[in-house]
């Protein structure tokens, strides 16, 4: 009898999660509200079931005999998986018990507190929040809602008055009518994926992660990520140690794990947060840089757990070759004209490129990823940046009025 694999997300970041699956033979079964996702019309079988209804998907998995689930690139994809598991009797790295450390910043910021873990000052506040309670923070600062993800309702204010001006607008989409709020950290900035394997922590990669101010209070855009980090000899080890120590307090023995921090010379590692999941949109460039598949590594831990302890010993994260994923956003108007963007995405060196619009369709935030998204390649360093320079000089959306409606990278010096 086949396997029979339960994948949680349809978008396309999982069509070749699913096609790897069926070459080796397992059953596959997606599911989430998306009807549309391109996932589906290439897996055996498709649901479309809200994964937040725990009790519906876990009634499928017992119908459909699901001997496996996965997911990745997503927290709210995460916390759905590791509860339908726990609901449908499914091994899973996780518990519903574990979630909070890795769901609910409150909960893990003060975990770091706890483990002596860097990070940046922070504090939670209701509505009716007193001003004594900063009164020993420096500004700027980032509020966010507690129990949401994925950039929405974060602002970089300047003033007590700001946020009480910004505190609806942060939590207007919460579940918890609470914000976040803590210091801006102005380091460089770092992506590291990793994988864990019976409580041994296997580090895949360090990237550079790089942003770019927009207009107002709005967080700084992501416009660049660079596998291998420039800098990873300097925080490799005290990164690493970081992380044992979150296994060490959490308990998680096995799976995906990430971590967003900071980083100044002379200073110790920042860190924004933790995700028992892989980063989205950027895994890509592990496989690039280095061979090592992370749609394998999923599916090894699942079915052939031999095959995943040797793929992670043989790996080593300091990558000799260079890549970068760059992003591009853009204003909320009308596109009317893409040749300069088509004409870009057919640069020799771009590895992947993506156009989420057709002109005559406005832009619109948090709707589909970003205006556009391209993977580059180069032997080295200097070549992604000169790379870099130019695609951004030429790539471009014209608006109705002629404007051009794409943010800039303002890539950093290190």
């Amino acid at each position: 009898m086949k396997n029979r694999l339960m994948i949680l997300g349809s978008l396309g970041e999982f069509v070749q999660l699913v096609q790897m699956a069926k070459e080796r033979n397992i059953y596959t079964i997606v599911c989430d509200g998306n009807e549309d996702g391109p996932a589906k019309a290439c897996a055996d079988k498709a649901y479309h079931i809200d994964v937040r209804d725990i009790d519906a998907v876990a009634k499928v998995c017992k119908e459909e005999q699901v001997d496996g689930i996965v997911t990745a690139f997503s927290d709210l994809l995460l916390e759905c998986m590791v509860k339908i598991a726990a609901a449908a009797d499914i091994p899973c790295y996780l518990t519903p018990k574990q979630l909070p450390w890795y769901r609910d910043k409150d909960v893990m910021k003060k975990m770091f507190q706890k483990l002596n873990i860097g990070t940046p000052r922070f504090t939670t506040l209701q509505k009716n929040f007193a001003d004594a309670q900063l009164s020993e923070f420096h500004f700027p600062v980032v509020v966010k809602p507690v129990d949401k993800y994925g950039s929405r309702g974060i602002y970089v204010l300047n003033s007590i008055q700001e946020i009480r001006e910004y505190y609806d607008d942060s939590c207007a989409s919460s579940d918890r009518k609470e914000i976040l709020v803590e210091e801006y950290h102005d380091g460089y900035e770092f992506n590291l994926m990793s994988w864990v394997k019976d409580g041994k922590l296997y580090i895949l990669s360090i990237a550079d992660r790089e942003k770019t101010p927009v207009e107002g209070n709005s967080i700084p855009i992501s416009t660049r990520n660079v596998y291998p980090s420039c800098l990873i000899n300097q925080v490799y080890p005290e990164a690493k140690e970081i992380l044992e120590k979150v296994l060490a307090e959490t308990g998680q023995k096995d799976g995906e794990l990430s971590m967003q921090f900071f980083w100044k010379p002379g200073e110790a590692i920042q860190v924004c947060e933790v995700a028992a999941r892989f980063l989205g949109y950027e895994h890509e460039l592990i496989e690039y840089c280095s061979g090592l598949s992370v749609e394998q590594l999923i599916l090894d831990s699942v079915y052939d757990t031999k095959q995943l302890t040797e793929e992670l010993e043989a790996h080593n994260p300091f990558f000799t070759t260079c890549s970068a994923v760059l992003y591009f956003q853009g204003r909320e108007k009308v596109i009317k004209d893409l040749s300069g963007a088509k004409a870009c995405m057919q640069q020799p060196f771009v590895k992947e490129g993506w156009l989420f619009y057709e002109e005559g369709e406005q832009i619109q935030e948090f709707v589909r990823p970003y205006a556009a998204r391209c993977y580059i390649v180069g032997e080295n360093r200097e070549e992604i940046d000169k790379y870099t320079d130019q695609i951004f000089a030429d790539m471009s959306m014209q608006g109705t009025d002629g404007e051009e409606l794409l943010y800039r990278n303002e890539r950093i010096e290190y």
